[in-house]
Order: C-alpha cells, then structure tokens, then sequence
C-alpha cells in the first residue's frame, strides 16, 4: 500500500520574475528552511545567468526531492507585474511524473487567479484526499502514479545505444555502491539519463541514491560527499576538475566514460564483467524487448552474482548478517577479476568480517 500523500508532500512554494527583472520567492506552506529556500532558487531557472527557460526539473537534497515547474505569463489580467513564475514542490518521493502533472494544474490556478489562496487550496486537496479536481484546471489523481512506474520511465535502451559495451561500467559503479557523476550542458539530458541508472540495480529499488541535479556549491557538495556512493548531476563543466567528488565520471555530452586511478582495482573488468556487458548489450537491441524487460533480464543476471556470493557466506553468530568466507572465496579459483568484483560486492553489501 502507497503512503497517503499526507506522509509524502512537504511543502509548496511560489517563486515569481517581476517586470524589472527581479527574482523573488514570494510564499510557501506550510513552510521552508532558509537553506532550502536559498537551494529552491538557485535550482529555478528564473534566476540562470543564461535566461533559458526550463519547464520542469527536479533533484533531492538531504532525503528531500524538490520539482519545480516554470511558465512564462503571457497576458495575465491577474499578474500584471509577473514575467515569470516557478512553482516548487518538495516531498519524500521520487516521482517526476506524478508531480510535474500536479504542479502543472497550480500553475494553470496561479495563472488563473493570481492568488496563492486557491493554488493552496488544491495542496491541501491534496494533502488530505490525494485528489484535485476541477472542471477548468484539470483533474490530478495521485494513485494514477505509483513508485514503480516512475522507476520504469527512463529508458535502459537510451543508455546501451549511446554507451554499448561501456554499460557495464556503469552497472560494475552501481553494484559496488561507487560515486558516479555525469556531466551536460543540458540539464534535461542529465535528469533522463540518471534517473535511469538505478533500474541497472534493480534488486535495491534504490533511487535515494539520485542526485539529478546538483550545482558546485558548498552545502550542496558537502550533502553529496555525506552520501556513500551516488550518481550526481552536473551541467557545469567545472565538476570534471573535481575529481574529489567521482569514482566514476560520465561525459554524457562526448558519450565518454572515465574511471577514477582510486578505484582502478576495485573496477578491474573481467570474464564476468565481459559476459554482463554482452548480455546487457544483447538484451538491449533485441527490438522486441520493452525497457522494463531489459532491466528484468540484467536483474536477472545480477541474481545469479547474488546467489554465488550467498553461497560463500556463513552466519557467525546466529542472528548476524552472514559474512563472505574468504577462504570459500579463494576454493572457488575464480579469474581474478571475478573473485576481486565479488569481494568488493561483499564489501559494498556490508558482508565482510570488521
């Protein structure tokens, strides 16, 4: 059962652009930090240098995922001095779907009446039914987006075409719980491709791990490096002088992928690594497969990975968490590649003797 909307929406915000040029956070409920409020605005594109108009992007900051919908006023009778305005959310879920369409129908309300009075209104709808309906506005239902499908919406294909092979570098990051950053100019290419990279680690159902668009800024770096492994968005250049803050760096806009000299002995690719990389590319460009069965069949290999390392794990104390055997380790005579990824395997999922 979903959690009722009442445990999952944390605030809404407004942010205008006035005529002269100023940007202004204008009013919340039931309320936001100072230090939120100064991340709210920053991500908003009403105040970017470069004046382009992003439509809607989202991101988490400290276990919060913000969603921030931006429109041009155009005419407005009721928002004479408005040029622009954002509408911000922030809640404890990842689900850009759900919350784009929600915060869309508070811009059409904002638009309409010019009065935060109505657009808290339907929050509150919200809130406490998970429903907003209204004839003119549009109607928001927020069981018509569950977790799941938000977790499905990015597309593993879109990967595998641009990277092949390379894709199971990724996968190798994401298993071994390493930090990824992914740099492009275009915040939108960021926030498709990262979103998806979680559903390479399908058996964790772990998008907590998302950071879909982080800026070089203190508080936020120093959020980021609190994390144990993340993937981490960029569209400032910078990032790629910052090798503090990678073990993996992502080129999305020169399809280029660069491993860390930290954590060259951890990612050493072998046998194994070859036949994941193989089957993830195959299962990739069979036309007949759906992304969501791309993702079945990777999570199916992943499985088996899990299963071998299970097989080399005792349980010490009873009620402990089992722990790799080394020695059943090294009886196995694996290619060195593949004990090496399944010991740092262990380790990632807290399976070594401390």
């Amino acid at each position: 059962m979903a959690e009722p909307e009442a445990q999952l929406l944390l605030a809404v915000g407004l942010i205008e652009k006035d005529t002269s040029g100023d940007v202004l956070w204008v009013w919340c409920y039931p309320s936001v930090t100072a230090e939120l409020r100064d991340l709210l605005l920053r991500k908003s594109c009403l105040t970017d240098e470069n004046k382009l108009l992003h439509t809607f992007v989202f991101g988490q900051y400290k276990r919060s995922w913000f969603y921030i919908t931006t429109v041009e006023v155009q005419e407005s009778p009721v928002l004479k001095k408005v040029t622009h305005f954002s509408i911000v959310l922030t809640a404890k879920d990842f689900n850009p779907e759900k919350y784009a369409a929600f915060t869309r129908i508070l811009c059409r309300i904002y638009l309409k009446h010019g009065s935060p009075v109505k657009m808290m209104e339907s929050y509150i709808a919200v809130l406490t039914k998970g429903v907003c309906q209204s004839e003119e506005n549009g109607s928001f239902l927020s069981k018509d987006f569950d977790a799941r499908k938000a977790y499905l919406a990015g597309s593993i294909k879109d990967i595998v075409s641009q990277f092949g092979m390379e894709t199971v570098i990724l996968y190798t990051a994401l298993m071994l719980k390493k930090r990824i950053v992914v740099y492009h100019p275009r915040i939108e290419a960021i926030q498709e491709f990262t979103r998806t990279l979680p559903a390479l680690v399908w058996h964790r159902q772990d998008w907590s791990i998302l950071h879909s668009y982080v800026h070089l800024n203190e508080e936020e770096l120093e959020a980021l490096k609190a994390c144990t492994g993340y993937i981490a968005g960029f569209t400032d250049s910078e990032v790629n002088s910052r090798p503090d803050l990678y073990d993996v760096y992502v080129n999305l806009a020169d399809s280029e992928i660069t491993i860390s000299p930290l954590v060259k002995e951890a990612m050493t690719m072998g046998k194994l690594h070859k036949e994941i990389g193989q089957l993830i590319v195959q299962s990739a460009e069979d036309p007949d497969k759906s992304d969501s069965q791309v993702i079945k069949d990777i999570s199916l290999k992943t499985k088996e990975i899990l299963a071998t390392l299970a097989s080399l794990t005792e349980v010490s104390d009873g009620n402990e968490k089992p722990t790799l055997n080394s020695e059943a380790l090294k009886q196995k005579r694996f290619p060195p590649a593949t004990e090496n990824f399944l010991f740092h395997l262990a380790a990632a999922e807290q399976m070594l003797k401390i």
